[in-house]
This record gives structure tokens, C-alpha cells and sequence, in this order.
């Protein structure tokens, strides 16, 4: 629950920002047995190739059969940045609401926010029935939704644009950044360097806490 005198909000992107060095769809694939075929398919994304659909569909494909309870039994072990509970907490202590802005499947998002007291999360949805994944796609969701469900989110909050911030590292977060007021790149790609505020390189989320406070410092 957040008080009335929240002032702002910060959007953090999950694959290769708090999952760093790949994505939580990867890592599952490892498991899941198509790992490889995904990697590629993910570069064909970044470089603009494909389109994020067509890398849903393939990876969903490769999740026919599997329980869901198999699948949140893995996510124990998905690897995150350091910092991430600090970085949260920090955002709750100086009135900026933390949320998932993601295009990363649900149970990710689901997870993550659970974990570490994320106030809502974003994403994909796979298909399922009878508590197995169908190898289809329920819910596309692209980086353009991305950024249409972070302006809902910030007017769910009665935030201006203007008074949140996203932290990302890649194409996936391009709309989003041109569409608040302060943005960090975070061990980002060129692309998302250039359309940022601020970049910044780290192996600790906390490491962007002094650009956040920007937006701390300008609400007084």
C-alpha cells in the first residue's frame, strides 16, 4: 500500500538489468532444453531483426508440457544483481513507488515482485491448462506496452510522467525512456546509453541511487 504522498515512481526492467549478463528467459531455457535456439533469437531482438512475437512464440514453444510448479521451483536459483532489496527499500523510504516494467514472462514478474516488494510488475503470458504450459502465447506484450503500462501505472498513482524514472539496459526500453522524466542506462546497450539521462556501469543496483535522488530532490 502506498500513502497519497508518494512522489514519484521508478520503473526497472528485469532482463539484463536485474538479471544481468543474460535474460530470466534463458536461464529458464537452460532448463527447459532450447537454450540455444533462444540466445539466438534474443540477438536477432537486440539487433532488430525480429520482433519480440516471434521471439515469445519460440520460446513458448519450448515450455509445452512443463508444470508450473516446476518452473517456480527454478527461479530460486535465477541470477540477479546485487542490490536489489537495498535499492527497493530506498525507494520506499523516499516516496517513490518501485515497480516491475518487464518483458519478462509472468512467473518472473510474479516472482520478483513477491520477493522483493515490488508494487506491481508487467509481461507476457503463457498459456496454460491444467496446471501445465501449453507452448503457446495467452498475452504478447512488447516493448511499446511496456511503456503503455508504465504511464497507466504512474496514472493509477496520480504521477506525471515527468515525475518518474526507468532504469534499463536495452532496445526494450527505448519507448519507455522518452516517455518519463529521468532515465538510466544501466549496463546498457549503446542504443539505450544514447537515449538515456544517465548511464551507468556497476555489478550493485545501488549504484543508480544517486540519480534516482534526482527525482527526490526535485519534488521539494
Amino acid at each position: 500500500m502506498y500513502s497519497p504522498d508518494h512522489v514519484g515512481a521508478v520503473f526497472f526492467d528485469v532482463d539484463g538489468t536485474l538479471v544481468p549478463g543474460t535474460s530470466s528467459s534463458v536461464f529458464l531455457a537452460q532448463f527447459l532444453g532450447h537454450r540455444d535456439e533462444l540466445a539466438k533469437a534474443e540477438d536477432a531482438y537486440a539487433s532488430g531483426a525480429w520482433d519480440n512475437r516471434q521471439v515469445s512464440e519460440l520460446d513458448a514453444a519450448g515450455w509445452a508440457g512443463v508444470s508450473v510448479e516446476r518452473i517456480s521451483g527454478r527461479l530460486d536459483g535465477l541470477p540477479l544483481v546485487m542490490g536489489i532489496a537495498e535499492t527497493v527499500a530506498w525507494c520506499r523510504r523516499n516516496g517513490l513507488v518501485p515497480v516491475l516494467a518487464t518483458l519478462a514472462w509472468s512467473p518472473v514478474g510474479s516472482y520478483l515482485a513477491d520477493r522483493f516488494g515490488f508494487h506491481s510488475f508487467s509481461g507476457p503470458r503463457l498459456e496454460t491448462a491444467d496446471g501445465r504450459f501449453t507452448g503457446r502465447v495467452a498475452r504478447h506484450f512488447d516493448e511499446h506496452d511496456k511503456r503503455d503500462f508504465a504511464l497507466a501505472q504512474a496514472q493509477s498513482l496520480g504521477l506525471a510522467p515527468h515525475s518518474c524514472a526507468a532504469v534499463g539496459d536495452s532496445r526494450s526500453d527505448l519507448p519507455l525512456f522518452s516517455s518519463v522524466g529521468l532515465s538510466v542506462a544501466f549496463n546498457a546497450s549503446a542504443d539505450a546509453r544514447a537515449a538515456a539521462t544517465a548511464a551507468v556501469d556497476d555489478d550493485d543496483l545501488r549504484s543508480v541511487l544517486p540519480v534516482l535522488s534526482r527525482l527526490v530532490t526535485a519534488s521539494r
